[in-house]
């Protein structure tokens, strides 16, 4: 049943907007356009900050679009919806996902691919049919970010990514699926299939490694390996299953895949780079083993990023190398699984959040992220 008092129509609503980059949020009034067919206009709960956010909104050449709405991490509750949207209805609870899931093409009918045909992933800084829903009070368009944009008390998003969700399951935890934790879990669970007994080595100790960390856990595996240039990262991630630390900075002479190779008797079954950096891709690829072991690339490096490789290396020691957009998870049927393991008491959200913040505050966990002191710091809209 539609919102009477607010449906087709635009609604005046609070905004972070990000007028420059690098430079502080200014939270003002912005107008949200209705939502046309297949979109559907939400009113955000909550939302958490994710260094993509940090990443992009740093960003200084082209692909970086001014003024714009940050955040992609978000639950929240239909407002309405436009034409042709029955899957969801006004007063569910939903969660906006960067990842499309239309359901219909032939990637996302396949079991092999988590990436949209014919709404393919890109950062870019308008809605799939290429216009924004959001414009300040002189009329000027903000762009929106990673189809999601939820640094705003209401947004539009695509059905394509939305994932409507069991109502019991609190905001301050749905919201973390909507990125980090579930690509992290997910790059064990889907991307590598890490197996019981397995090995693991996660370079990076960020929310993403520990997120790898806990999906790794929840796999079996029985070792663990952390790597990170911050020791004092060590007692953190035991919470989240790992057994081994290396202290880059504190190798001697050797090469951190030289450390792991000796400590594993030849290389770990699966390897993960979380921090975004070529140079710990190719010391992930010189750890993983050889004939079966795996690397997997979900830091974001810079666009223009290469990687160095001897093709006869790739071809006589049977390594693999991929990429795990979003952990390799399919929205719309994984996400719901996640969220039953976490019901269930399997998946640890809880251990995520180490600070919570309302909407107004927006710059303080910015600022906590900058200084380190936060794995997800969870923004209120209403307090």
């Amino acid at each position: 049943m539609a919102n009477t008092t607010t449906a087709g129509k635009p609604i005046k609503c609070r905004a972070a907007v990000a007028r420059a980059a690098a430079a502080p949020l200014v939270i003002e009034e912005i107008v949200v356009d209705p939502p046309k067919s297949g979109e559907l206009r939400i009113k955000i709960s909550c939302t958490s900050l994710c260094h993509s956010d940090v990443t992009f909104l740093n960003l200084n050449v082209p692909t970086a679009s001014f003024p714009r709405i940050f955040g992609h991490e978000a639950v929240g509750v239909v407002e309405s919806v436009g034409e042709g949207v029955t899957e969801v209805v006004e007063g569910d609870m939903v969660i906006p996902i960067f990842m499309s899931d239309c359901a219909e093409c032939r990637d996302c009918k396949s079991k092999k691919s988590n990436i949209c045909t014919k709404y393919p992933f890109k950062i870019d800084p308008l809605m799939h049919d290429g216009s924004s829903r959001f414009r300040d009070l002189n009329g000027e368009t903000i762009y929106h970010f990673m189809c999601v944009s939820s640094f705003t008390e209401y947004t539009v998003v695509h059905l394509a990514n939305v994932i409507k969700v069991d109502p019991t399951i609190p905001p301050n935890r749905a919201c973390l699926l909507s990125c980090g934790v579930s690509t992290g879990v997910g790059a064990a669970w889907r991307s590598a299939g890490v197996e019981k007994g397995s090995t693991v080595a996660i370079f990076g100790l960020g929310s993403i490694g520990l997120a790898v960390a806990e999906g790794a856990r929840l796999c079996g595996a029985a070792r663990i390996i952390g790597v990170d240039v911050n020791p004092e990262k060590f007692e953190l991630s035991k919470k989240f299953g790992v057994t081994d630390f290396i202290d880059s900075t504190s190798c001697g002479e050797k090469s951190v895949s030289q450390m792991i190779n000796e400590m594993t008797d030849g290389g770990a079954d699966y390897c993960f780079e979380c921090v975004g950096r070529s140079s710990l891709v190719e010391e992930a690829y010189a750890c993983c083993r050889q004939g079966w072991g795996k690397t997997i690339v979900l830091g974001v490096d810079r666009p223009d990023a290469m990687l160095q490789f001897r093709s006869f290396e790739l071809l006589v020691n049977g390594k693999t190398i991929s990429g795990s957009l979003f952990g390799g998870l399919k929205p719309k049927s994984d996400i719901p699984i996640l969220i039953k393991k976490y019901m269930e008491k399997e998946l640890e959200l809880d251990k995520f959040v180490t600070h919570e913040v309302g909407f107004d505050e927006i710059n303080k966990a910015f600022d906590l992220l900058h200084q380190g002191k936060s794995l997800r710091c969870v923004i209120w809209m209403d307090k």
